[in-house]
This record gives C-alpha cells, sequence and structure tokens, in this order.
C-alpha cells in the first residue's frame, strides 16, 4: 500500500513538471515562433548593434614558454539588446526574465583572433537570458589557448604580457558596435577589465595588471572599421622555484670554479704516502741488518752496495714521481672537468625551459654560459700550473724575470710567506755536530773518542793507533768531523753508534775501564793522528772513501735539483694564487652584473589577483590577508 502511494505522488510531481509555467511556456511560444536567428537583430539596415564584452578569468592553467601558448579558463560575458525579444510582463504572468537556448537566438560572432588551438568561438553554447526589456546577457565558459609573445630576456626574472584579441568575425564596425561592459564614455581604456573576483591564483605567476583596450583598424580594402577588443595580462613570474632549482646550484657550481686553483697541486702524493712508508721501513730494516752483519763479520761493502742502494732508490723515486704527477692531474683537472659537465646538464635543462628563440639570450643561460667560459679558463690555467709545478732542472732553466717576478715581487703582493729553507738549514747546521749520548756506558771502556767510519760514528780508543802518517786523513775530514762541516747529523746516525764494534780495518776495542766518551778535542785530534801510521795498508779503507764521496756529490746533485724543483713548485703556488683571486672576483663581478640586471628585482608592485579575488581572500594565510 505504501509504495502505490509513493509511485502515484511520483507520477503527480512529473505531469506537474511537464506542465511547468504555462506564462513562461506561452512567452517563449511567442517569441520565437516566427524569430529569425540569421537576422540581425536592428529595425534599420543602417543602425549598428552595440555589443558589450567582458571577461572573467577563473584560472590561470598554464603559459608555456617552449610553445608561447597561454591557457586560461574563463567566461566570456556578453549582452546586446534584441527588439524582437521584448514583451509586457503584465500580459504573461509577471514573467520579466526567460532562459533559452542560444542557439535559438541571434549571437554575434565574438572569436579569440589569437587563438592557437583551432577553436576560435566558444564550443559549449549555454542558455541566454532574456529580459522583458529586449535586453539579452550570455555568459559561456570557455577554455582558451591563445597565442603569446614570451620575452625571454630576463628568464626567471621575467615578466610577460599576454594578449586576448577579441572581435567580430563577420560584422565591421558600422553593423556592429563592440565595447566593452566597464568602458566609460570618451575613453577606450578599462583600466581592470577582467574580472577577478573568482580567480584561483597561480602557484607560477602573479598578475600585476588587466587592462582593456578598443581598437579601431581600417584597411586599404574597405573603407569602414573593424573592431576588437584587447585584453592584456601583464603577468611576474614567481622566483622562488627557479631560485631554488637553478639558480643556487649554478652559484655554487660557478663557485666551485674557484676552489680549482686552491687545490694543492701535488695533493695525489696523499695516496701513495702509505705505501712508500712501508717500503722505506722495510729497506731500512734490511739495511740495519746487513749493516749489524757487517759488523760482526768485520767486512765492509764498499762503492757497489752504496751504488746499488742508490739504483734502487732512484728507480723508487722515479716511480713515485710519475704516479704522483698523474694522480695530481687527474685530480686537479678532473674536478674542472666535472664542473663543465655540471653546468653542461644545467644548460640542457633551461633549453628545455626556454622557447628556442634566437633573437636574445635569457639571463639565466648568459649566467651559466659565463660560469662555463670561466670553467673552460680553469681547465686551460690548470693545465699550465701543473706543467710548471712538475718542471725539473733537466727540462726546463728558469728565467731571471720568471724568478724576480714569481718568487720575489707577487709573494709580497699576494700576502704570501715562503718557507725559508736556508735559514733553518743554518740554525739547525749551527747546533752541535756531534752529541754524545752521556749515559753510563759501563767500567769495561776505556777513555774513547768519536770516529766516523764506514759504518757511521763510532767510538774508538786512541791507544790502538800508534802512527803518525794520516795527517792528511784528518785534514779532509773522512775519518774525524771538522768543526766548520755542513752536513747535518741525524737521530739514525747517532743510534748507528756501536759502543762495543769490532770493525778489523779501526782495530778492537780496549778492555779498559774508562770514564763517560767526550767530544773530541784539538789535544785530542792532535794525539790521534800523532798515532795513526798503518791506515795506509788497509784497501777497504779506499774503498769506503771512495763510496762516500760518490754519496757526497750525489746528494749535492740531488739538492740543487730539489732546490730548483722546489722554486718551479713555488713559482706554480704563486700562479695558484693569483688566479684565485681574479677568479673569484671575476665570479662575484660577473654573477651580480648579470643577476642583478633583472627589472623585476626591483619591481615592487603589489599584486591585484590577490586584492581582488574573493577565493584568494578566503584561501589566503593570516599574514597575506592582513598585508591587503
Amino acid at each position: 500500500m505504501k509504495s502505490l502511494v509513493g509511485i502515484m505522488w511520483i507520477v503527480l510531481v512529473l505531469i506537474s513538471g511537464c506542465s511547468g509555467n504555462p506564462d513562461a511556456k506561452r512567452l517563449y511560444d511567442d517569441l520565437l515562433s516566427n524569430y529569425n536567428k540569421l537576422v540581425r537583430p536592428v529595425v534599420n539596415v543602417t543602425d549598428a548593434l552595440t555589443v558589450k564584452i567582458k571577461l572573467k578569468l577563473s584560472q590561470l592553467i598554464d603559459v608555456n614558454l617552449k610553445n608561447q601558448i597561454m591557457t586560461t579558463n574563463l567566461w566570456v560575458e556578453q549582452s546586446w539588446y534584441d527588439y524582437k525579444l521584448k514583451w509586457d510582463p503584465k500580459e504573461y504572468g509577471g514573467v520579466e526574465m526567460l532562459h533559452v537556448p542560444s542557439d535559438h537566438i541571434w549571437r554575434p560572432d565574438i572569436v579569440l583572433y589569437n587563438n592557437a588551438d583551432g577553436n576560435f568561438e566558444v564550443t559549449l553554447a549555454t542558455k541566454a537570458t532574456l529580459n522583458y526589456t529586449g535586453r539579452v546577457e550570455w555568459k559561456p565558459p570557455a577554455i582558451y589557448k591563445s597565442s603569446c609573445e614570451i620575452d625571454v630576456e630576463y628568464f626567471p626574472f621575467d615578466e610577460q604580457t599576454c594578449v586576448m584579441k577579441f572581435g567580430s568575425w563577420t560584422y565591421d564596425g558600422f553593423q556592429v558596435d563592440l565595447r566593452h561592459i566597464d568602458e566609460i564614455r570618451g575613453s577606450n581604456v578599462v583600466d581592470i577589465g577582467v574580472d577577478l573576483s573568482e580567480f584561483y591564483t597561480s602557484v607560477e605567476w602573479d598578475i600585476l595588471e588587466v587592462p582593456a583596450v578598443r581598437n579601431e583598424k581600417f584597411y586599404t580594402c574597405c573603407d569602414e572599421p573593424y573592431l576588437d577588443i584587447t585584453f592584456n595580462i601583464t603577468m611576474r613570474r614567481k622566483t622562488l622555484f627557479y631560485t631554488v632549482n637553478l639558480i643556487i646550484p649554478c652559484m655554487g657550481i660557478s663557485f666551485l670554479t674557484v676552489l680549482v686553483f686552491y687545490l694543492p697541486s701535488d695533493s695525489g702524493e696523499k695516496l701513495e704516502a702509505g705505501e712508500e712508508e712501508e717500503e722505506e721501513e722495510e729497506e731500512e730494516e734490511g739495511d740495519e741488518e746487513e749493516r749489524k752483519k757487517g759488523e760482526r763479520n768485520g767486512k765492509v761493502e764498499g762503492r757497489s752496495n752504496v751504488k746499488k742502494y742508490e739504483k734502487e732508490r732512484d728507480r723508487w723515486m722515479e716511480l713515485s714521481a710519475e704516479f704522483s704527477i698523474q694522480v695530481s692531474c687527474y685530480v686537479c683537472v678532473s674536478l674542472s672537468i666535472s664542473i663543465l659537465l655540471s653546468l653542461t646538464v644545467f644548460f640542457l635543462l633551461l633549453a628545455e625551459i626556454i622557447p628556442p628563440t634566437s633573437l636574445v639570450v635569457p639571463l639565466l643561460g648568459k649566467f651559466v654560459l659565463f660560469t662555463m667560459i670561466l670553467d673552460t679558463f680553469s681547465i686551460c690555467i690548470t693545465v699550465v700550473v701543473l706543467n710548471v709545478h712538475f718542471r725539473s732542472p733537466q727540462t726546463h732553466v728558469m728565467a731571471p724575470w720568471v724568478r724576480r717576478v714569481f718568487i720575489h715581487v707577487l709573494p709580497r703582493l699576494l700576502v704570501m710567506r715562503r718557507y725559508n729553507t736556508t735559514s733553518k738549514r743554518t740554525d739547525y747546521d749551527s747546533r752541535p755536530q756531534y752529541q754524545i749520548d752521556k749515559r753510563s756506558i759501563g767500567g769495561q771502556h776505556g777513555q774513547r773518542v768519536m770516529v766516523r767510519t764506514c759504518n757511521g760514528l763510532e767510538l774508538r780508543d786512541p791507544s790502538l793507533f800508534v802512527e803518525t802518517s794520516a795527517s792528511e786523513l784528518v785534514e779532509s775530514s773522512v775519518l774525524f768531523p771538522s768543526l766548520d762541516s755542513q752536513d747535518d747529523l741525524h737521530p739514525r746516525e747517532l743510534e748507528a753508534v756501536n759502543l762495543g764494534s769490532a770493525c778489523r780495518i779501526h782495530g778492537s776495542p780496549a778492555a779498559t775501564v774508562a770514564p763517560p766518551p767526550q767530544l773530541p778535542t784539538e789535544e785530542s785530534v792532535d794525539a790521534l793522528c800523532n798515532t795513526l801510521h798503518h791506515w795506509h795498508h788497509c784497501p777497504e779503507l779506499y774503498k769506503a772513501i771512495e763510496g762516500i764521496r760518490f754519496i757526497a756529490e750525489h746528494t749535492k746533485r740531488e739538492e740543487d735539483s730539489t732546490r730548483v724543483k722546489e722554486d718551479w713548485k713555488y713559482v706554480a703556488m704563486v700562479l695558484d694564487r693569483l688566479f684565485l683571486w681574479i677568479f673569484t672576483l671575476a665570479v662575484i663581478v660577473g654573477t651580480a652584473g648579470i643577476i642583478l640586471q633583472a627589472p623585476t628585482l626591483y619591481d615592487d608592485r603589489i599584486p591585484i589577483d590577490v586584492r581582488l579575488s574573493e577565493i584568494a581572500s578566503t584561501t589566503a594565510k593570516p599574514h597575506i590577508v592582513t598585508s591587503l
């Protein structure tokens, strides 16, 4: 029973709905029964029909820089008077307004001239609103893709002005007088020509201005004017996204170019330090064992062992230097090349965003190109500096002007201080040449003096030497060190002193008890010289002296070569420091000169979309609403 009552109630509602308002139905039949929608609704053919238009922007969907297309969602508000659609509300039950399909009445063919999609007119034919006075209002929604000339000179700190040009495609100015709804008589410009009351703010653009201008254009073919209304939408890009994702990384990469000159040229030597120290320790242990064995057997290897040792050392030094040069060059140059590759990636990313125009170079493109040029120069300069750093006296001769400019003049200007090895060596050599450990040696040794032998420095008993024919040997400082000698005494030499050595060349130690050893004096040296007489009968001593002389000459040549190499390294260091300051200044000045020329950085205009939009006012954060 209840279901039957429900069905009957639904049927009654449907029947009443179908019948509708009889007055409105009668009005609709009377207005459109003999209406011709193809004829312009004017009394006289020579009269112009005034059509007013206005845009209501709902959303700025996209601004495609590459394709130069602006996509907008808006309403095209149009209104005009049709004398054939007037009626008296009293005759139709007080009906003053009627909604009819727009396809049943005459409509002005208002289209978007600069359309880039293919649909020049409104695709959705919504209903039009008829007023008893004959006023017709039509507000269809549409999504337009309009062509927009993009200026990328200051990208991403750019400001774009896109236009939307609306006009009648068929009628000239004498037939349809196109005007803006808010136009003031006597003026063709409307400051706020687009309604932004229901605009959803864009996350990429701020709308600064939306003026509308009425234009009249005459062509050579015709005498009548052709009218259009151009809506100019001025937008300013929000730069936070581009600043965080493009500007800051590019600036960071550009400053990395400067750090190339702060990287030491021989930084690769750290990679081989551990292995080299292990090899040196093993060689030292082997030499110590051989030395002890030689002392026990009383033999001296002579010049053959010295040459063998020198050959092995030279081989290891050559391999070490070669590996160090390769690693150093790789570290310095690869850093610059990595920076260049990073900038290339950013440049390719930028090329995907901006339009392929040959008119101007974008601001960010200028900055990336500037950084790439700096990095290219840094690679070239790094190669030159590495070439200078690894020069040697065997391949290059330092010119006097190079020594004066890069060793004496520029370091003072660059506030560089060089480690004075000469003064340090002089201070070191001014100390006593030989220092004896004054610990108690025991009560089994006699009075001894220090003698330089093939095994190093040893303590000998003067009483063992009874001949007086060794004065030349003493004067040549082979057996005994003089006070004017410039040879350094290292701790290793002191540790090599064997108090109990039994080298047969220099005799055997005495077994008498003596006080702790002392440094040699003139009296002790003269007494020892007067007692030496059989030293020339020992052929091993000749070999030892010859080997020592060879070592001394080789060491002197190596020190001279090392000194020249250190000068070249210092010249390379001065070049690095010089270009460090030059590139730092260039990066700072270039970055500021390129970025700060964007005019939008100094534009303090407040966007009007946030101020005029009711939706933005209700959804904005409290501090934004307060500022408005």
